[in-house]
């Protein structure tokens, strides 16, 4: 009897762990979160898919001409501040009624980020893994509606299709996530890995044109032009805003340091020169061009230098952050007690910060106050550099 149930215990065991190391079980998870999530937020009214009133509103004011960056109160509150190139990403969602347009909407992002993490020169175990422990923060971002579920997706084809030679994709995924929410010109970390350069900038220089006057065709030039200009000057108001101490933004290295010192004068230059010299340094490592994880570290380093270095950093920012910390980890050839103590560090201070993990005094007091969520992040970005410059991709690092 006792050898039965051991066979029986051994037998689910097996089961489970063919379940977590399939990636179309949690594939299908992360869809049906999308699905539901987006539903909820319909049920609950426009004022809870606030953030989708402002995206639908983006191509209904391009239509009509008006300023996209004003503030429209009998619509939604807060401002837009994605290009007007986004009007022509959300223009076959938000011509659909709300609770199915909402849905759809949700649906494109994560099937944009799960494609991504299909593409990604891992086993079917590992992408698994990554999507796993990207859960907590896609929840987050998928609740809000959030665009950075799909521009976490971009960011990284960006950089897989580098690896694939194809020039030509990976170039329109840079230029989708530039011309929405500038983040994307990120994806240009992976240029010196090109090997065929010169069609590479053709796309980009195509392309470039093709969504520059996209929006005004369903405008008029006049209103494209200005909504660019107008867009920098939104961009630059919400810098200034978003240095303010205590509020929900700036979970940054510069957030945590400013409220530290509860000085919200630092200027990001403070930090963005250093910080852009010493994500640069690696590039002087030429020899280590040719290794496949040299060149996803570089990615891991992208992922979470623009969230770590950015004023606008939100809760729902870290899905962009996480990939890059899972994409350290996955490729990690010797997991060391102090590698897997800082995944775990992001696990709990990252992406369960604002959960009932930690109690309502704790999170207000300390974790927003100080930007607490960033910190697990900052650590792992700077172990990241660390291995850049000291560590052999060619013999340090695994992909299978």
């Amino acid at each position: 009897m006792l050898l039965f149930k051991n066979i029986k215990l051994l037998h689910l065991k097996d089961k489970f762990l063919k379940f977590i190391a399939d990636p179309k079980y949690i594939f299908g998870i992360y869809l049906l979160i999308s699905i539901v999530s987006a539903v909820l937020k319909y049920i609950g009214g426009p004022l809870k898919y606030n953030n989708y009133m402002i995206f639908k509103n983006v191509f209904t004011n391009t239509l009509a001409e008006r300023n996209i960056y004003l503030l429209y109160p009998d619509i939604h509150f807060d401002s837009n501040h994605y290009g007007v190139f986004f009007s022509v990403l959300i223009a076959p969602f938000a011509i659909l009624p709300d609770w199915l347009g909402i849905v759809l909407w949700n649906i494109a992002n994560t099937s944009v980020f799960l494609f991504a993490i299909h593409k990604l020169p891992f086993s079917n175990a590992k992408k698994a893994f990554f999507a796993w422990l990207c859960l907590q923060e896609f929840i987050t971002a998928a609740v809000s509606l959030q665009f950075n579920i799909a521009l976490t997706g971009l960011l990284i084809l960006s950089a897989v299709y580098v690896y694939e030679r194809k020039e030509t994709q990976s170039a329109i995924a840079i230029l989708i996530g530039f011309f929405v929410k500038l983040y994307g010109i990120a994806g240009l970390s992976s240029f010196f890995f090109i090997k065929n350069k010169w069609k590479f900038i053709l796309s980009i220089i195509g392309f470039g044109i093709l969504f520059l006057i996209l929006p005004m065709l369903f405008s008029s030039p006049n209103f494209g032009i200005q909504s660019y200009a107008d867009w920098f000057l939104s961009l630059s108001e919400k810098n200034v805003s978003n240095q303010v101490l205590g509020n929900r933004q700036d979970y940054s290295l510069m957030g945590i340091v400013r409220r530290v010192l509860g000085n919200a004068e630092i200027s990001n230059l403070v930090f963005l020169v250093p910080g852009i010299l010493v994500f640069g340094l690696p590039y002087l490592r030429i020899k280590q061009y040719k290794n496949l994880p040299f060149q996803l570290m570089i990615l891991a380093s992208t992922l979470l230098f623009i969230v770590l270095f950015s004023s606008g950093s939100e809760s729902p920012t870290y899905i962009i952050a996480v990939a890059g910390v899972m994409i350290w980890f996955i490729i990690q050839r010797e997991k060391s007690p102090l590698i897997i103590g800082l995944l775990i560090f992001v696990i709990i201070l990252t992406c369960f910060s604002f959960s009932d993990l930690f109690p309502k005094y704790i999170k207000e007091n300390y974790i927003m106050k100080y930007s607490l969520k960033a910190l697990p992040c900052c650590i792992v970005w700077f172990r990241i550099m660390y291995e850049l410059m000291t560590k052999d991709f060619g013999k340090d690092y695994k992909l299978d």
